[in-house]
This record gives structure tokens, sequence and C-alpha cells, in this order.
């Protein structure tokens, strides 16, 4: 008797090969959690990162809240949901929105795509623009360990 025949259990989540973090710039909290991922389930898993939107730098907060926990995103650059499936097509096993913005692009992907979408509400630390830079920073690090929790979780093997 397998688990998914006992009753109540339901299948199993498969392993995921493939996953895409969306957010609304690619700047901040998608570049935190394809790093995160990458750094955590990089030579098992497939991980990229998009925005909805163009228009906005590397956030310097978040490569430094990164840099803090030894994972180096100082040469990322911020890509739209477009430019990456022009450079590569959107073939994901699993998306995970981090915006609701994202997530209502994602479930319009999903209408053309076989890829399952999951929504994570994180906030957004570039809201904060009152306080010391430490202040502020711990902003990016609060996203940075909710982020880093719910990946190791999601993710492992």
């Amino acid at each position: 008797m397998t688990d998914d025949t006992i009753p109540g259990t339901g299948p199993k989540k498969r392993r995921v090969q493939s996953v895409l973090f969306m957010c609304n710039f690619n700047a901040v909290r998608s570049l935190a959690a394809e790093a995160i991922a990458r750094h955590y389930f990089g030579k098992s898993t497939y991980v990229q990162s998009a925005g909805v939107r163009s228009g906005e730098p590397s956030d310097p907060f978040m490569v430094a809240a990164l840099d803090e926990i030894g994972i180096d995103a100082s040469r990322h650059k911020p890509r739209t949901i477009e430019q990456l499936e022009d450079w590569e097509g959107l073939n994901f096993d699993l998306i995970i929105t981090l915006s609701p913005e994202a997530h209502h692009r994602a479930l319009e992907l999903t209408h053309t795509l076989a890829a399952d979408v999951e929504y994570w509400p994180t906030p957004d630390p570039t809201l904060v623009q009152e306080g010391t830079r430490d202040q502020r920073l711990d902003g990016y690090r609060d996203v940075r360990d909710g982020l880093t929790y719910r990946i190791k979780s999601r993710l492992k093997v």
C-alpha cells in the first residue's frame, strides 16, 4: 500500500526540479530568493528569478544582507519575465511569487504553462526609508531569513 492509497494522506509532493521566483522588479525579494535557493540547492534544482516590470537596479541593501550570510549576489542583473522567456523560455515545475502583482502575472502564465504556482507574501523592505542604515538593513535581514527558512523547507529533497 502506497502513501497515496492510505485515506487522508494524499499524494506526496514531487521533488521540484526547476523553480522560478517572481516579484515586481527582480531587484530585492526575488533576487534574494534566487540567490538563497542557488546557494542551498543549485546543484539539484534549476533556479531563476524575474520581475513583472523593469527599471530597478539590484538593491545594495539586499546584496549586503545576503553577503552577511556568505551569499554573493553582487553580479545579479534584474530581468523581466519577458526577457527570461525570450532568453530561455519558461520551463519551470514551480513558480513562487513574492508580491501580489507577480502572483497575478504568474497565474496568467499558467494558461499556457504547466507549472504550479505558490504565493509567498513577502514584505517589501524598500518601503522603510527612515532610521539608520542598520535599522533599515534589519528589514532586509528579516526578508532574507524568512525566505531562507521557506526555501529550505520547500525545496529540500
